[in-house]
């Protein structure tokens, strides 16, 4: 029997125009708090780090903030549209509440990101950069080449995902979207793949949108 986890999303006006630092704080008083806990592949990555979330909309923004501590850092890929997954990367999936696809935002350690409109793993459409420029991402470290290994590290990632960038009118919020967060590093010297919601499958595999938790936004 599958888990469906369920977060209702809350309203936080004005988190678009806030530093990180204002964001940090008005997201821990007032956002929905989630962890990204499930490694459902114990054989293929026993190792688990630390990562716990939070999430709340504004009028116009999905906001979706990640605290991260754990073994590694990785960031190799400097332009967005790379392969984010392989870095130190927290992840964000959801679908399209009417046209039946799902959009993957995946967002290295240091701000890059990788976006697509998708049917699944393989069929997908790579989003316009000029549209991944328009997700507002804050980032506790700097955005430069780095790979140190067997070191212990903490930091901080957030987007600000526009709603039209999933299919959300503003004017017209759907009740609920089904999404699913992650936590992986497929490159670095502890590969990792957790999850918010359970997968069950026999390997990891994200772009599964069966096994997607349900995000109440009204």
């Amino acid at each position: 029997m599958k888990t469906v986890k369920r977060i209702r999303v809350p309203f936080i006006e004005g988190l678009e125009n806030m530093t990180l630092q204002e964001l940090d704080l008005a997201m821990e008083k007032s956002a929905a708090k989630f962890a990204v806990c499930e490694n459902n592949w114990p054989k293929e990555a026993p190792y688990t780090p630390d990562c716990n979330g939070s999430i709340a909309r504004t009028a116009s923004h999905l906001a979706v903030m990640f605290h991260v501590r754990g073994l590694d850092l990785r960031a190799t890929q400097i332009e967005d549209n790379g392969r984010s997954w392989e870095d130190s990367c927290c992840e964000f999936f959801v679908t399209d509440p009417y046209d039946g696809t799902y959009y993957n935002f995946e967002l290295t350690c240091i701000g890059s990101l990788l976006s697509s409109k998708r049917k699944s793993r393989l069929d997908s459409v790579l989003r316009e950069k000029e549209d991944v420029a328009r997700v507002i991402r804050h980032s506790s470290l700097a955005h430069e080449e780095t790979e140190i290994s067997d070191r212990i590290f903490s930091w901080t990632v957030a987007m600000l995902i526009p709603y039209d960038l999933i299919g959300i009118d503003r004017d017209n919020v759907p009740v609920s979207v089904r999404g699913n967060f992650y936590k992986c590093g497929d490159l670095t010297a502890h590969p990792h793949f957790l999850s918010w919601n359970p997968i069950g499958t026999p390997k990891p595999d994200f772009h599964r949108p069966e096994y997607f938790g349900e995000l109440i936004l009204r």
